[in-house]
């Protein structure tokens, strides 16, 4: 679970540095944004500290933009300006490992019109500051008593309520530039689903292990069927790690903006090509509950009635569950009992239930990467590819370039 730990920060942090120095200059460099990034980003790093990014808003009427809801509560924003800083109101939800962070980043959710200038906030403040109050969620495997394993394995989310949490102006890095607060958004998200690309994979090696093992435990390694869906598992992890290294590979310090394409933004900080983003993130968001459908299909019902622990140690039930439970005679029952409860942790109990939901979700649902990809990817270029093929007409000189 490192990876979360660290990447909601670090992904929020890529964002703001480009957004607060475009903001400044948008403001004839009025404004100290980028100023007060680098001053706080130098603290954070001076002291090794955590991030954890606040942006998902808790939306409320969701069909309504943010100027138009009966409460406007339901997106965070600016409800004073003052001569030391702002005043913020709002309720930031599924925030991963807020619980533990040292700071919060605080950012947009979403594209923002000109009415929507208080909603274009964007800001960071201690875990435990003044005003800001945490209800945690706790996820963690069924604890054990008498047999181990590896580790301990968990996490936890946040509600974040900003009940009028003051904020000082050398914290602020945004503040009312709607334009640059939609932009903020799509960065976070760019730069999490990055992330994803480099995540997944990691998961997905867990995931071949257990469902290679409950095979192997099983006794049907060999079976067609079982390699078919290993390879499923297997293909959609290195396609996820190899679209978020080819995102990597053709970064630019540019972001795409709508009707203007690829334009330059930020300090000269690179930004992943958006297209490979969100497709990895994408394929690999889409596969999440299919791969648990592989894991149920190898390993049958076993994990879903597996024993509890202590009738698995109970001096009388012992023997006959040594025996009942014993499926490969080449394995020892120990590890076999080790595995099966380790399965059922990663597959039936109520912590995988929550996991999947954040490994499906997590920097945006499908939905939201099949918006970006369609909305951002050259279609209009493979029409005309198809209409010179088919003779209609012939290709334009200079429209064939590199992504």
């Amino acid at each position: 679970m490192i990876c979360i730990k660290n990447s909601m920060g670090i992904d929020a942090i890529n964002a703001v540095n480009a957004v607060s120095f475009e903001a400044d200059k948008s403001n004839n460099n009025n404004t100290e944004y980028h100023k007060n990034f680098l001053k706080w980003l130098e603290y954070f790093q001076k002291n090794d500290l955590v991030g954890c990014c606040a942006q998902t808003d808790m939306k409320g009427e969701r069909l309504k933009r943010p100027a138009q809801q009966t409460d406007p509560d339901m997106y965070l924003h600016v409800v004073e300006k003052r001569s030391d800083g702002i005043v913020v109101r709002g309720c930031k939800v599924h925030i991963s490992e807020a619980s533990i962070a040292d700071e919060i980043i605080v950012v947009p959710t979403r594209a923002l019109g000109p009415d929507e200038k208080d909603y274009a906030v964007s800001f960071a403040v201690p875990a435990d500051y003044d005003g800001v109050k945490q209800v945690v969620s706790i996820h963690n495997f069924r604890k054990r008593e008498h047999i181990t394993k590896g580790g301990d394995y968990g996490y936890t989310d946040s509600y974040l309520i900003f009940d009028d949490v003051f904020v000082p102006w050398d914290r602020v890095f945004l503040c009312g530039e709607n334009e640059h607060g939609g932009i903020c958004a799509l960065l976070f998200a760019l730069f999490h689903r990055h992330s994803y690309s480099g995540c997944k994979p990691g998961i997905g090696d867990t995931l071949v292990g257990l469902a290679a093992l409950a095979a192997e435990y099983n006794g049907i390694p060999k079976a067609a069927h079982v390699k078919e869906m290993l390879k499923e598992i297997i293909m959609v992890s290195e396609l996820g790690y190899a679209a978020g290294y080819t995102g990597s590979d053709l970064g630019k310090p540019e972001v795409y903006i709508p009707g203007m394409g690829n334009v330059p933004y930020g300090p000269g900080s690179f930004i992943p090509n958006s297209i490979y983003c969100n497709v990895g993130r994408c394929l690999t968001g889409e596969a999440v509950f299919h791969e648990q459908e592989i894991l149920c299909n190898i390993a049958g019902g076993f994990p879903s009635t597996f024993p509890y622990e202590k009738d698995l140690v109970d001096p009388e039930l012992k023997p006959l569950l040594d025996k009942y439970l014993n499926r490969n005679p080449n394995v020892p029952v120990e590890d076999q009992i080790k595995f099966w409860m380790t399965f059922s942790d990663f597959t039936c109990s109520g912590t995988s239930g929550v996991i999947n939901y954040g490994n499906y979700h997590g920097g945006g649902s499908p939905i939201m990467e099949q918006i970006a990809i369609t909305s951002q990817y050259d279609i209009k270029l493979r029409k005309s590819l198809v209409k010179s093929l088919a003779g209609i007409e012939p290709l334009k000189a200079g429209m064939l370039r590199k992504p």
